[in-house]
This record gives structure tokens, C-alpha cells and sequence, in this order.
């Protein structure tokens, strides 16, 4: 039945992301009681081999080995889409999907829509890890879309990437102060709007709580997992 659809998620990169996005999908879905709920298996594959440094190092094979055992996994459980909750794990992820039946639904594609509807004609920064910065996997969908990705400066990227890997993959809070920093450099240079795109940087808007200027991909993913699904997503819903 296609209002009874499974969705299979691959996650564990990192944990507290993945939590945050179930999270989401709970929060986010019009419901009465717990069959009005979106049906869903979540892997949370923590020993998934760090995606931005094989993006570096040019050794994919593993990575992609995992996801094909994960993909393969939820298949067996049922499931008839997947979805990733690991923004740069999307340059590995959408090779493998091509390979499997599964529907795949595509976080940056689906936010890089949102962005530039949001920003009409102005910048859109992009915030998130060495890896995904260096395969454009947001740079190009927006410019296909027309509109104008931004790269923070390399300063800005040590900073961001700190707070990924120095911060919350350690299980601890992102700095207030960093991201007053951040804030200032992208109003400065103009950006109309930023992209949160590392789900850890999920979970330090959530912590801080950002506004809409910081688009959150794990939100606009919840969303397009509930609809896809066949559940509604409750009214009052705004990223």
C-alpha cells in the first residue's frame, strides 16, 4: 500500500544526528496514536568508515562496501526506499542506490530546492565537512537550480570542521562563541541564507537554537520521509 510504505535509514554518522533525526520524523508526522506513524528501520552503522577522509584519500571501496551490506540489510527487512542521514555519505551512497531497487530519497537534492527558493537571487553558504565541500555535492545541485552556492573561507572551514569533529562526534556541545564568529562572517559576505550541511551541524542548530537563516537537510529529509511514506505532516510544520 503506498500510504504504508517502509523506509529503510542508513545512519550512525553520527549518532546523536541520527537520533535527532528520528527524532524530527516523530515531532514532524500528524498523528493520533501509533499506526498514524511513519513505518521505518533505522541502521545505525557506526562502524561506517569516516566519509570525508576517504574522499581525501581516493579509497572509497570500503565505504562503499558498507553500504552496499546496509542498503542490502534494509532490503531485507522490507523496506522500499532508503535514506542517509550523513550529508557527505551521499557521494558514496548515490552510486550504490543506482545499483539497488530501492528508491532513494536524496537529502541535498531536496534542500538544495529549499535553499534557493529561499534565497531568490543572493548567496547560500555552504556549511559542512572538507569532503563534501570538495565532491560540490551541494554546489552543483544549486547551481543547476540557479542558484549561487557560497564556500566559506578556509579560516571559516577550520572552524566549522572543529566543531564537527572536536565537538559534537565527541559527545560534546558546539561553542556559542565559534558560531557568533560564523554568523558574522556570512552576514558580512552576504549570504542570504545558510546551509547546515553536516548533520552534526544538525544537532548544533537544534542545540542553539537557530533560526531559518540555517537550513537544517535532516529536516527537509524528516519531511520528505513522511510524505513519501503516505503519513501528513502536521500543519503548524516550518523549518
Amino acid at each position: 500500500m503506498e500510504n504504508d510504505r517502509k523506509i529503510g535509514i542508513v545512519g550512525g554518522m553520527g549518532p546523536a544526528a541520527t537520533w535527532l533525526f528520528y527524532r524530527y520524523v516523530t515531532e514532524m508526522t500528524q498523528a493520533s496514536c501509533d499506526q498514524d506513524h511513519v513505518n521505518m528501520v533505522i541502521l545505525s552503522d557506526a562502524s561506517m568508515p569516516d566519509r570525508t577522509t576517504a574522499i581525501l584519500n581516493g579509497k572509497y571501496e570500503p565505504v562503499m562496501k558498507k553500504m552496499r551490506e546496509d542498503v542490502q540489510t534494509l532490503q531485507n527487512c522490507g523496506c522500499t526506499a532508503i535514506a542517509v542521514t550523513c550529508n557527505t555519505a551521499h557521494f558514496f551512497m548515490e552510486k550504490v542506490a543506482l545499483e539497488s531497487e530501492l528508491s532513494f530519497i536524496h537529502m541535498p537534492e531536496e534542500t538544495a530546492k529549499k535553499a534557493v527558493a529561499q534565497a531568490g537571487n543572493g548567496k547560500i553558504a555552504i556549511l559542512a565537512t572538507r569532503g563534501t565541500i570538495q565532491t560540490g555535492l551541494y554546489q552543483k545541485r544549486l547551481e543547476s537550480l540557479g542558484g549561487h552556492p557560497f564556500v566559506p573561507s578556509e579560516e571559516i572551514e577550520e572552524l566549522i570542521m572543529s566543531q564537527i569533529y572536536d565537538r559534537i562526534k565527541k559527545g560534546l556541545p558546539g561553542e556559542p562563541d565559534t558560531w557568533k564568529k560564523i554568523d558574522h562572517y556570512l552576514h558580512e559576505q552576504n549570504c542570504n541564507c545558510a546551509i547546515m550541511g553536516c548533520t552534526e551541524l544538525s544537532v548544533v542548530k537544534e542545540e542553539q537554537k537557530m533560526g531559518s537563516y540555517y537550513i537544517d537537510p535532516m529536516r527537509v529529509l524528516a519531511a520528505r520521509v513522511i510524505e513519501y511514506s503516505g503519513r501528513k505532516i502536521k500543519s503548524d510544520y516550518s523549518e
